[in-house]
């Protein structure tokens, strides 16, 4: 059916400032209008007491194929976004061999357009083979459809090289994304390093090497004029740094993924390998500090964080054990429990931090509710209560550290181009 109406529910776009009870219309894929009269056939969904905003976007994703299958597949992650209200994302290059080709891109695109799950964006590779050593075609990755370039969630460790792909970047308009670490700090490391690594022994990974790495990475944006975007930081360093950098008129932006806003190292002290992720989940003051920095709009995006890892790889010994955490299935409800309900953020506030700043930084004409637009929609329960159970996760992999967990908040359909995919 081309038509789809949206009755009752609480519409919150803040692209347009919108927050008002209103009925949704949906014509031929596209945003129709509000309140409109409508007469004939139409598929009617009732939001009474839900939330009706733009599909959320989280603009990093490992979707681990090719290479990783035994991790993830582009079908099953795009299964777990949808399940989690996402309707678009941005697939990072850390498969096997890494998307540093058209054909990679390709690849990619073709594999998510026959899932017909959601829209996936492709973030090509800096440098050939994700090694760090030469640039990888960019213009050519821009010409298959890469929308953004990274070697995430490897660190960009060659400033030469990452300087020159600044440059390059302005050609074609497209950010840089980098996940900010010193390699020689964290070498080895399982942990943020602290009184909680001290006392269980296990070897940090200092916050130094962070914040060292972004403020390189913060020069050279802001000598070369490049767009930077640092992928899930995680200390109070870094906050500052991108405070300091946006009031200097840098042009940066910033994610946190949820783990590292609802979670402490303290969770480490079980030796529980689901905890185990990079960048890794910091003492309270940091935590302190990347709330605040959320609240005061210096970080733009809430990420999912979607590391996904087979089962066998997990169950290695803590040191052995892959980084990794999935989430992305259960990031909206961690945001509604942890932000949203103790007033941290109101609900417009955390919708454009998950739908429509994501929406700018990959620079896809998406996170909008406007008459005209796609009508990619998710519809928020926001008092509905469900317990994590692997069994039933879309994700191939269930290395969640919530199973058996009551959390507040789920999606209770998702619109893609104006089909009920969910």
């Amino acid at each position: 059916m081309e038509r789809l109406l949206i009755q009752n529910g609480r519409v919150i776009d803040p692209s347009q400032g919108l927050d008002r009870v209103a009925d949704v219309l949906v014509e031929k894929g596209k945003i129709a209008g509000f309140d409109l009269k409508v007469s004939g056939d139409c598929q009617i969904i009732d939001a009474s007491d839900c939330i009706v905003s733009p599909g959320l976007i989280d603009p990093h994703v490992e979707l681990r194929e090719p290479g990783c299958e035994e991790d993830e597949t582009i079908e099953t992650g795009t299964a777990a976004a949808l399940a989690g209200g996402f309707t678009s994302i941005g697939c990072l290059p850390n498969s096997e061999p890494p998307i540093d080709t058209q054909a990679g891109v390709e690849f990619v695109r073709q594999k998510a357009a026959r899932a017909r799950n959601v829209n996936v964006y492709v973030v090509g590779c800096v440098s050939k083979n994700r090694e760090g050593k030469e640039l990888a075609e960019m213009g050519s990755l821009v010409e298959a459809g890469a929308v953004a370039f990274s070697d995430a969630p490897r660190p960009i460790h060659n400033t030469d090289l990452l300087r020159r792909a600044f440059e390059y970047s302005l050609m074609f308009k497209r950010p840089i994304f980098d996940r900010p670490e010193v390699l020689e700090l964290t070498h080895g490391g399982v942990m943020h390093e602290g009184r909680t690594s001290l006392v269980l022994g296990l070897p940090g990974i200092p916050a130094a090497a962070e914040e060292l790495a972004a403020s390189r990475d913060l020069r050279l944006a802001e000598a070369t004029g490049g767009r930077l975007h640092l992928v899930n930081i995680s200390t109070t360093g870094a906050v500052e740094l991108v405070r300091r950098a946006k009031a200097r008129g840098v042009k940066v932006t910033a994610s946190v993924g949820i783990a590292n806003l609802v979670f402490t190292d303290e969770r480490l002290r079980t030796f529980d390998s689901h905890y185990k992720v990079n960048p890794p989940l910091r003492s309270s003051d940091h935590v302190e500090s990347l709330l605040a920095g959320l609240a005061d709009g210096t970080i733009d995006v809430i990420a999912s964080g979607h590391a996904p890892r087979a089962v066998e790889k997990k169950m290695r010994e803590l040191d052995q054990a892959p980084f990794g955490m999935n989430l992305l299935e259960m990031t909206l409800a961690l945001v509604n429990m942890h932000l949203v309900v103790p007033g941290l953020l109101d609900w417009p506030a955390a919708i454009a931090r998950l739908s429509c700043n994501p929406a700018r930084l990959l620079g896809i004409p998406k996170g909008t509710l406007r008459p005209g637009a796609d009508a990619d929609i998710a519809i928020i329960n926001p008092q509905a209560r469900w317990t994590v159970a692997s069994r039933q996760l879309k994700s191939k992999s269930d290395n969640a550290p919530l199973c058996g967990v009551e959390l507040l908040g789920r999606v209770e359909h998702v619109v893609v181009g104006g089909v009920l995919r969910f």
